[in-house]
């Protein structure tokens, strides 16, 4: 390993009196312009000393690795201090608070310069710098050619210590470690979990999420086989829903490098009671190959849905919450939690406690809205990172509608001329009004669709566009979100929005146009366009016709409100009895977790909380929940149940009229649902075991 081609000798400065940190910073700072390292000495210096305001970046025995990462630097390149003096522990503060730096390496690191020989070089020496050693056999040089010649020291084979560690080891110990620059801390803290893990007799596998990407990625087998996972960062991690059953320790970065030993002992002993599958065996090919385009689909579809659940439950709770103490505290008709009539507390009825009910249920309606948004931002973040999110953000907004409810909201702007030139007052939104007038939202399949082209074509952006380093800043700032936001715009409007929004409407016209046929026949269809997207789009237009038509005493609400609750209790149910009906689970651990919050929130009425279940396996989910709600609501409403309130909870029930009949289509719906899940899952996984192939769903 030649470490010198990230140095030169007129970057290694042995035997220097400066006292203090900012004299360093500015003296290697000047040394490195006058290299052509960086282009400006006055930036670099920024970016150490904001690199020093987010952590210390001194360790013990007198080392310290300043870095700064920035768009000045043209190179990966660093330099070598070693002073005639440690400079006082106040000066520099280290991890060890006693440790006085007297021995400094100090890395410029690319903004964006992923892969090139001298940041893998500069990956290298910060793992070597974990070795005190070295840091000490560095002191004892005399002359920079010294310096030089231990730089190209040969390093032992880290792949060969791995596979030693593989022989009679008392098992497999993952990491994840990232800082924020993504060279110094995250290679250390690597270096130092797999030492002290080595040490006691086990294997271990750290995976680095750095500068140069993600390298030695952590793959299924490695997680199956792993007693457990140290996650040691300073920044948000890519892809965590791989360790979702792991035992863990989350530490700051800086953990493992101060004090390996009790961070790898926390996770020995959170790991005690844990067994994990030690019957997936993992090939070297295996761990090179890169994920396949379908992995990355269902990948990104998972983080989107892990993202989304907690908006979504926290959405539940309000909105039930206000709808508890409307009917039982406050007595007020439950058809009118969240009616602007109480507003004012005009009614006789009503007292000042009503205005904040009815806000608690419309801030929890506000967050159900940001469901999408939610979704389409982490779909597009598990492919691009964080630079994908602006636009998975816009592709969910466009798929729930909102940008419908904002436009509608502008009526009343003063007069102008419209862009199709029409007058007259408002008219710079008669157009506009003329475009969205019926306009229905893509729903769950647009901000999954808009959500992957926003990860995609942001990942290509970034791979493609290329920029000099004095413009490396607007890249991620203002190019990238800029093109793909523009991107994701004309996509919904020529596309999206159309096709799906426009099969929504159609599916809202024929419910209308069916409205006189036979009452089982109107049942079904209601029930299935209820079921189709939960909450969604067609749900929504379904439930509009289904009022008025009760409002005016025509059809009553039974078949609706049945199959609301239907789905998201039998996807709930389906995941509690799974392994008493085939003897085996048949979900991951992220959707039986789902499972638990659509069981508990079908019976509040809360559709959405079978959406993680849907967006996962559309094609296995949305036809049977359809199945199950059809089959449910025409038994009910064969047996005479009625139920002329939009009250589908739990507290409504007891004004159905005929319950016995109405809890008898219910048991039946969600049994229909729980058991067809079941069965059709458990298929799956036997096909897949007898012919060899991964399906993940």
């Amino acid at each position: 390993m030649n470490l010198s081609g990230a140095t030169s000798s007129n970057l290694i400065f042995l035997n220097q009196s400066f006292t203090t940190k900012a004299a360093i910073f500015d003296f290697i700072a000047k040394k490195f312009e006058a290299a052509e390292v960086i282009e400006s000495a006055e930036e670099f210096k920024k970016a150490l000393f904001y690199r020093e305001d987010m952590g210390v970046t001194g360790f013990e025995n007198g080392l310290a690795i300043p870095h700064g990462k920035a768009s000045t630097v043209k190179q990966g390149m660093f330099a070598v201090v070693r002073l005639t003096k440690p400079l006082a522990s106040s000066e520099y503060i280290s991890l060890n608070p006693e440790n006085q730096a007297d021995t400094l390496f100090v890395l410029a690191i690319p903004e964006d310069q992923a892969g090139s020989h001298h940041l893998d070089l500069l990956a290298k020496l910060s793992t070597k710098l974990a070795d005190l050693g070295f840091v000490d056999r560095i002191k004892a040089a005399t002359t920079a050619d010294e310096v030089l010649a231990l730089l190209v020291d040969p390093e032992p084979d880290s792949a060969n210590e791995m596979e030693a560690g593989l022989v009679d080891n008392k098992g497999l110990i993952l990491g994840v470690t990232a800082c924020a620059a993504g060279i110094a801390h995250t290679y250390m803290a690597a270096e130092a979990i797999t030492k002290k893990a080595t040490e006691l007799g086990y294997a271990v596998k750290v995976e680095k999420q750095g500068a140069n990407g993600i390298e030695d990625r952590i793959m299924a087998g490695d997680v199956n086989q792993a007693l457990g996972i140290i996650l040691a960062h300073d920044v948000a991690l890519q892809d965590l829903e791989r360790f979702t059953k792991l035992p863990k320790v989350d530490v700051p970065v800086a953990e493992p490098i101060k004090d390996s030993e009790t961070v790898v002992q926390h996770l020995i002993e959170n790991a005690r009671n844990y067994q994990p599958d030690r019957s997936t065996i993992v090939t070297a090919d295996a761990e090179v190959q890169k994920p396949s385009f379908l992995k990355t689909l269902s990948t990104s579809v998972m983080t989107g849905i892990s993202y989304m659940i907690p908006l979504l439950v926290a959405a539940g709770l309000m909105m039930g919450i206000a709808t508890l103490i409307w009917a039982y505290v406050l007595h007020l008709p439950m058809t009118a939690v969240g009616s602007a009539a109480y507003l004012t507390g005009g009614s006789a009825n009503a007292t000042g406690m009503t205005l904040y009910v009815n806000y608690l249920y419309a801030f929890g309606s506000l967050l159900l809205k940001f469901i999408y948004p939610i979704f389409g931002m982490f779909v597009a973040y598990a492919i691009a990172g964080r630079t994908g999110l602006i636009a998975g953000f816009a592709g969910g907004l466009f798929s729930s509608g909102l940008q419908f409810t904002i436009w509608g909201a502008s009526i009343g702007i003063p007069p102008t001329t419209g862009p199709l030139g029409v007058t007259g007052t408002n008219a710079g939104i008669t157009a506009l009004g003329a475009f969205q007038k019926g306009a229905i939202p893509s729903g769950f399949l647009g901000a999954l669709i808009l959500g992957l082209v926003a990860g995609f074509s942001v990942k290509w952006l970034n791979d493609h566009i290329k920029v000099s380093k004095n413009l490396q800043a607007i890249k991620p700032m203002f190019l990238i979100p800029g093109l793909s936001v523009l991107l994701i715009f004309i996509l919904n409007f020529a596309l999206v929005q159309p096709i799906f929004g426009g099969l929504n409407a159609g599916i809202a016209s024929w419910i209308t146009s069916m409205s006189g046929s036979g009452k089982l026949v109107l049942s079904s269809i209601i029930a299935a366009c209820t079921a189709f997207d939960l909450g969604g789009p067609i749900n929504k237009a379904a439930g509009a016709i289904n009022i008025a038509l009760a409002a005016d005493k025509t059809f009553p609400l039974t078949a609706r409100v049945l199959a609301i609750v239907i789905p998201p209790i039998g996807l709930g149910l389906s995941t509690i009895i799974d392994r008493f009906v085939v003897r085996r689970r048949v979900y991951p651990e992220d959707l039986r977790v789902a499972g638990g919050t659509s069981f508990l929130l079908g019976f509040i009425a809360i559709s959405e909380g079978g959406i993680p279940f849907m967006l996962r396996n559309p094609l296995i989910v949305i036809p049977i929940n359809i199945i199950g709600a059809v089959t449910g609501s025409c038994v009910a409403v064969a047996m005479g149940a009625v139920q002329w309130l939009p009250l589908p909870a739990v507290w409504g029930w007891p004004l159905v009229t005929n319950i016995p009949a109405y809890l008898v289509g219910l048991l039946i719906g969600v049994s229909v649902v729980a058991f067809l899940n079941i069965f059709v899952r458990f298929a799956l996984i036997r096909y897949r075991e007898a012919h060899g192939i991964e399906l993940d769903f």
